[in-house]
This record gives structure tokens, C-alpha cells and sequence, in this order.
């Protein structure tokens, strides 16, 4: 047997209530089945969510000290600003304080009501975000997807033949932005192909529609390419990254997630 330990020490602790079977069948029943209604007291293993769920490192914590509340011109932000486009590549960075804002910003500007934005699948707060617009979200995942106990590699990627039949019958027109979530977090956070975003961007770039990427999970994102997808090892997994999101026109971020920060959110 062998034995892997964190090579890490969790320095803070928080007290949890532990709570009954009965008491959390009550709970959820005066919830009326709806988890948003719970409140984070009564909960003991929280499964809602990904966002967040991470300690910070200590370099995280000390960078807090160093913050810059300047009311214009901040240091802090030309940090995150670099940072940022070193990794994408974009040079328009807007900072929002979670991923479901900066959503609400892009999907505010770029849809109407009537158009329509496809996906591999479409994240519940993305879709939410959409819908508020009048516009409609689309998921086109895998038909293999459906299939929990199916084992592929890229069960994540989007299906690009439904891609290219909802152009075909919707028209290029009603289609303002596709986005492709890595990983494909309501799809069971299975991850996208590298060779699956360039067949996305083909379609999208002969079609003149800007492609976008919910970015939530880039970094494990990139890490199964360098794992899985042959012609890949060879480049570390940033420079993995780096050629995913030369592929997109923009991105929204959760830096909840991959980026282990407690807040954060940023539209690019």
C-alpha cells in the first residue's frame, strides 16, 4: 500500500454543527427541496458547490496585506491585470467580485431576447444569467455524456455536429457568443478536448460568432490535456492553457475554483 500525504498544512480550522439524519430530513423538507434555502449553519458535508471550497495558501493571505485600496490606479489591479494576461492573452480585464457577475455583465451586453447561446453545457447561474435576457440557453453535450457509466476521455466536450445543425436551422444571426465551460461542470465536471475547442472554433470562426469560455476549471482543465490528449506532454500545463484560451475571443472566470482564492470573479 502506498500512502500520498498533502504536501501542505492547514493552518485555521472551522467549527461544523453535526447534525441527525432526521433533523437534516427536516431541514430539507421546511426547504422545500430547495438547497438555496438552507442555511450554512445546518449544513455538515456541503456538496453544493465547488466554489470556494479550498484553504489559501499563505503567499494568498500575505497578499491580502498588500492590497492596494487606492481609489483609482491601484497596484493591486495591474498585478491581477498582468497575471491575467499573461495566462490569456486578453487585453481587457474587468475584475467583478464573483464568476456569476461577470456572466451577468457579458450576457447583459452581448444578448437580446429571441437569440440563442449554445454550450456543452450550460452552468446553472450561466443559464439563469442567459435566460434573464429573454435569450435562450442550449446545451449540446456528447450523446455519450448521458451515459454516467461511460468511460471517455473528453466526455466533456461539445458536440459540434449539433453545432453546426442549430447554426444551419437557427442562423448565424440569432447566435451572439457559444461558450464552452472547462471543465464541463453541470456535465459532471468532465473535461474538453484541445482538439474539441479548435472544431469549435472552426465553426464559430467560419459562422463570425465569438466564441467564449466559462474558464472555471482551466487549470484542471489543462492538466487532463497534458494527462490524455496525445501531442501534449511535452508542454507544461500553463502552456497548455495559454493555447486554450487562444482560441476564444473572451472568457468569464470564477477565481473561486482553480485559483483557490475565497472571492473573485473577472470578465475578460
Amino acid at each position: 500500500m502506498k500512502t500520498i500525504i498533502e504536501p501542505f498544512r492547514i493552518k485555521s480550522v472551522e467549527p461544523l454543527r453535526k447534525t441527525t439524519r432526521e433533523e437534516r430530513e427536516k431541514l430539507l423538507q421546511k426547504a422545500g427541496y430547495n438547497l438555496f434555502e438552507l442555511r450554512a449553519a445546518d449544513i455538515l458535508i456541503d456538496l453544493l458547490t465547488d466554489s470556494g471550497t479550498s484553504a489559501m495558501s499563505t503567499n494568498q493571505w500575505a497578499a491580502m496585506m498588500r492590497g492596494d485600496e487606492s481609489y483609482a490606479g491601484s497596484e493591486s489591479f495591474f498585478r491581477l491585470k498582468t497575471a491575467a494576461e499573461d495566462l490569456t492573452g486578453f487585453k481587457h480585464i474587468i475584475p467583478a467580485h464573483q464568476g456569476r457577475a461577470a456572466e451577468r455583465i457579458l450576457f447583459t451586453v452581448m444578448c437580446k431576447a429571441g437569440d440563442i447561446v449554445p454550450s456543452n453545457t450550460h452552468f446553472d447561474t450561466t443559464r439563469a444569467n442567459i435566460e434573464f435576457t429573454g435569450a435562450r440557453a442550449v446545451d449540446l453535450p456528447l450523446p455519450e455524456a448521458e451515459d454516467t457509466q461511460a468511460r471517455i476521455p473528453f466526455k466533456g466536450n461539445m458536440d459540434v455536429a449539433a453545432l453546426e445543425r442549430l447554426i444551419a436551422a437557427e442562423g448565424a444571426s440569432k447566435i451572439p457568443l457559444v461558450m464552452v465551460t472547462i471543465t464541463n461542470n453541470s456535465g459532471g465536471g468532465q473535461p474538453v478536448s484541445m482538439a474539441n475547442l479548435k472544431e469549435v472554433r472552426d465553426v464559430t470562426a467560419k459562422h463570425k460568432i465569438p466564441l467564449y469560455l466559462d474558464a472555471c476549471r482551466f487549470a484542471e482543465n489543462s492538466y487532463f490535456i497534458w494527462q490524455q490528449e496525445p501531442g501534449f506532454h511535452r508542454l507544461t500545463p500553463k502552456q497548455i492553457a495559454q493555447a486554450i484560451f487562444s482560441y476564444a475571443d473572451g472568457c468569464t472566470f470564477s477565481a473561486k475554483k482553480d485559483a483557490f482564492a475565497n472571492i473573485r470573479g473577472t470578465f475578460v
